[in-house]
């Protein structure tokens, strides 16, 4: 790996090749242009050097995806001090957690975070800044203090005939060197900090511009859905598209889909990059209803005018994405297969990733003209992955993956580490799957998901709850195990329901004959014994997948 370049070296690259372009904005709200980041890199570098920041000292930020979030990360790696991103969903406990945990010496706020967290929970972090301006929260430290007081005059005074591009002089990282905490969990005991080095940055960001960047027009535009915290947004929609010379819309708003769809249409992105949930609610809630109509089903079965039919219904999808995109990327969870069926059926430009927060997160890919239904791509060429099988092709086994991508190990848990890391240096992904001999890999669950059927059979909990998500009303659905039997947990879709005016009872026996019709295509080890409503959506992960372990 001593071939890998700097990684802040394409930030300044970016910088200075797009000086003058649009690079960082919030949807309705301000832009910056790459010179103004470059500028507010270099004013946070003097204020970080005020507080006697070092070169490996951890700064955490914890806000809604911004321009200013952004900058905040830019100017911490580019500076050499390692950045601790926290999802904004944490609670306060978690976020004291997680500053404490990784040594934090400083943190940058968003508006929703700053005020829940308390700075006394918090006795070593020297300064709390605030996002949306850089103004100083909280200061333990009077050098800090007086930098920000007299940071115009400071930055005055270090380039006293203008700040240039030549000016941009920034850390020179090398591929081993720490860069990044990010911690999977923010619960005192279940916390894991999952250290990158500057080459898992790198090698994300060099795969996505040789592979997807190719397909893209230049000074493309790219909105930021997924929070920036979670290593699927940051790589895929934050720093590939930045150290691209793209322009970015930031979602600083809590991403509704009446917001996506909405932003969408205005920011029109030149690819799109989304949790399944996200793809699954447009697809139901605003194409689905215009394409079932009677007359639409019959003329789809007519071979002289479906191709037809399909090429329009394929393009009132693609507008429901904005019309612009090379293509849809999907990742973070299983996406569901009558969804995934319809878009394939209509020649929909979609594709399915796979990666874990470990790997920074890309394990596998495939364009979509390459994309093979059910599976989630193939290993990029910097990864090497195996299936833990004696018959990869059809007999599931764990993941495993090494290579450029892969993190160096846990923060202050080498037991952990040594865990998922092995004397091989395979990391074990805890997933399941098959892989064919062209290299697609097929994903059939989690391995601390998977249960035990009453004979010993394995069951794949996610397999079921695929098919009951497509039923009717079944808003989104969890299987468990009572003893020998398996129950589903269903939430309803309660529009629907209210839309239909159903009953409490009739919405049970709608649920019934549902449950009656998966037995009816599910072995005997496998069928559902009974089912439960639930009233109110299941918690979720940042990337939307269900925290199972809340229901069992």
């Amino acid at each position: 790996m001593n071939d890998i370049p700097s990684f802040n070296s394409y930030i300044e690259k970016t910088i200075q090749d797009n000086w003058l372009l649009d690079a960082l904005t919030d949807y309705k709200g301000i832009t910056l242009q790459y010179h103004d980041v470059a500028r507010k890199i270099e004013k946070l570098h003097i204020m970080m050097e005020a507080a006697g920041i070092q070169k490996g000292d951890r700064i955490a930020v914890c806000g809604r995806n911004s321009a200013h979030w952004a900058v905040a990360f830019l100017a911490t790696i580019t500076y050499g001090a390692v950045i601790v991103p926290i999802l904004h969903e944490f609670n306060a406990e978690q976020i004291h957690n997680i500053v404490n945990h990784s040594e934090s010496k400083l943190l940058f706020v968003g508006d929703y975070v700053v005020n829940m967290i308390e700075a006394d929970d918090m006795p070593h972090v020297e300064g709390i800044l605030n996002l949306p301006d850089f103004s100083l929260h909280t200061s333990r430290n009077e050098q800090l203090t007086d930098a920000r007081e007299r940071l115009n005059e400071l930055f005055g005074h270090r380039f006293p005939n203008a700040f240039r591009k030549d000016d941009i002089h920034w850390h020179h990282d090398s591929a081993e060197e720490l860069c990044m905490i990010n911690y999977t969990s923010g619960t005192t005991g279940f916390s894991k900090g999952v250290m990158l080095p500057y080459r898992a940055l790198w090698g994300n960001v060099d795969f996505c511009q040789k592979h997807l960047g190719n397909h893209m027009p230049k000074f493309s535009n790219m909105l930021s859905i997924l929070p920036m915290a979670h290593m699927y947004g940051m790589a895929i929609e934050f720093l590939f598209p930045f150290c691209s010379g793209y322009h970015l819309h930031f979602l600083t708003r809590l991403p509704s889909p009446a917001i996506i769809a909405e932003a969408f249409q205005q920011v029109k992105p030149d690819v799109v990059v989304a949790v399944p949930l996200i793809i699954e609610k447009i697809i139901r809630k605003r194409v689905f209803p215009k394409i079932q109509s009677n007359a639409i089903k019959i003329m789809l079965q007519m071979p002289v005018v479906s191709k037809k039919v399909k090429e329009r219904i394929c393009q009132e999808v693609y507008a429901a994405f904005g019309g612009r995109a090379y293509e849809v990327i999907i990742g973070g969870a299983p996406l569901n297969q009558e969804i995934e069926q319809f878009l394939k059926s209509i020649d929909f430009p979609f594709t399915v990733g796979y990666g874990t927060t470990e790997c920074a997160p890309l394990i596998s890919y495939s364009d979509w003209h390459d994309f093979e239904p059910g599976s989630c791509g193939t290993p990029l060429p910097s990864m090497e992955v195996k299936i833990a099988s004696s018959a990869p092709d059809n007999t599931e086994g764990e993941i495993l993956a090494r290579g450029t991508n892969l993190m160096l190990g846990y923060y202050k848990n080498p037991e952990a580490t040594h865990q998922a890391i092995d004397d091989d240096g395979w990391y074990h992904t805890g997933d399941l799957a098959t892989m064919s001999s062209d290299g697609h890999i097929y994903i059939r669950g989690r391995l601390k998901n998977m249960l035990l059927g009453a004979n010993g059979q394995n069951v794949y909990p996610e397999e079921i709850e695929d098919k009951l998500n497509s039923m009717a009303l079944v808003s989104e659905s969890l299987i468990v195990q009572r003893g020998d039997h398996l129950v589903a947990l269903i939430h309803p879709d309660m529009d629907e329901v209210k839309h239909m005016g159903f009953s409490e009872e009739e919405l049970a026996q709608v649920m019934e004959q549902n449950r009656q019709e998966i037995n009816a295509q599910l072995p005997n080890y496998s069928k559902l014994q009974s089912f439960e409503m639930q009233q109110e959506e299941f918690i979720k992960t940042p990337k939307k997948s269900i925290k199972r372990y809340l229901y069992k």
